[in-house]
């Protein structure tokens, strides 16, 4: 196991190196002279040569590209992810600011993802091509073809403003993430218990299944005891890679429903051209996908022998 998380490990750091150089070049390729709209948004009404050109000095942008990489990646080594162009607020600071928000819905989202999803998936492989299975199929279907904002809308207008059950934004208690977490798990937990169904079906037409059931073994022992360890490890990577992708901030989710989390934080630096709190964003969230694969990715050869013999050949 130590030598498979020594493989892994080490497969990570071209990765961060790939995702701090798109980071990078975000803020070279996007429309727009940084340091006209830096000096646009300190208030200076007639940006002259002279003033740009010396705005661009301080900002380091008249150094070639791969040095301004690399003086970018030192501060960024050493914790600095640069101040945004709008409000000159620490960008890590904001970032771990926001960070709980987004925190707090990738939990109450994954609660409904892990229960209903694998509960989907077991239910419809016991009672495969019948009433239950049909009807699972059918729900599934219609929660993974709803899009997610649309979802978001109908949800507001029915428990928010007809029902006037649940708040629809800001953040507070529980109540608060009902509505976001329901519409962020929705299609997830349709295709996890999609998986969740296909990994259960196949899992028993194996041998082994079949000389438990020969044995007379009661059919919910063999299919807890026996299937589900098995045909749950792809689920776990589909939850990981959701994880991963709900950490580096759900924008669209955020946005409507009001969150003050690191994806909405992204969403108002896009409509700004903040280029730091783009770059800085990108970055942070790329290292949180790419942490939380990797913690994955060692569960499973944690609960598979197979998978960590075979990569660490």
């Amino acid at each position: 196991m130590i030598r498979y998380a020594g493989k892994r490990l080490l497969s990570v750091i071209p990765v961060l190196i790939g995702i701090s150089v798109i980071a990078f070049i975000l803020g070279l390729i996007t429309p727009g002279d940084p340091a006209a709209m830096a000096l646009g948004r300190d208030g200076v009404s007639e940006v002259t040569p002279q003033l740009l050109e010396e705005k661009r000095q301080e900002l380091g942008l008249d150094q070639p590209g791969a040095v301004q990489y690399f003086n970018w990646a030192g501060k960024v080594l050493g914790g600095d992810l640069g101040k945004s162009y709008s409000d000159h607020t620490s960008v890590r600071g904001e970032l771990f600011r926001r960070l709980p928000v987004t925190l707090t819905l990738a939990g109450y989202t994954m609660v409904l993802v892990c229960i209903f999803g694998i509960l989907f998936g077991v239910c419809s492989a016991a009672f495969v091509n019948k009433g239950p299975d049909v009807l699972l199929k059918f729900i599934t279907n219609l929660m993974m073809a709803f899009p997610s904002f649309w979802l978001a809308i109908v949800l507001i207008i029915v428990f928010g403003e007809n029902l006037k059950v649940l708040p629809t934004n800001g953040v507070g208690g529980i109540r608060h993430m009902i509505l976001p977490s329901v519409t962020s798990a929705s299609a997830t937990v349709a295709m996890s218990g999609r998986l969740m169904r296909s990994s259960l079906l196949e899992e028993f037409g194996k041998q082994y299944m079949l000389a438990a059931d020969a044995k007379g073994i009661k059919r919910i022992r063999v299919l807890f005891c026996h299937g589900f360890p098995n045909a749950v490890l792809p689920v776990i990577t589909l939850f990981g890679n959701y994880l991963g992708g709900i950490l580096g901030g759900s924008a669209i989710i955020e946005s409507v429903f009001s969150l003050p989390g690191i994806g909405s934080y992204a969403l108002e630096a896009i409509h700004a051209r903040d280029y730091p709190v783009i770059q800085g964003y990108v970055l942070f969230s790329g290292i949180i996908y790419v942490a939380v694969s990797l913690g994955i990715d060692l569960l499973c050869g944690l609960l598979n022998p197979k998978i960590r013999l075979r990569g660490a050949s």
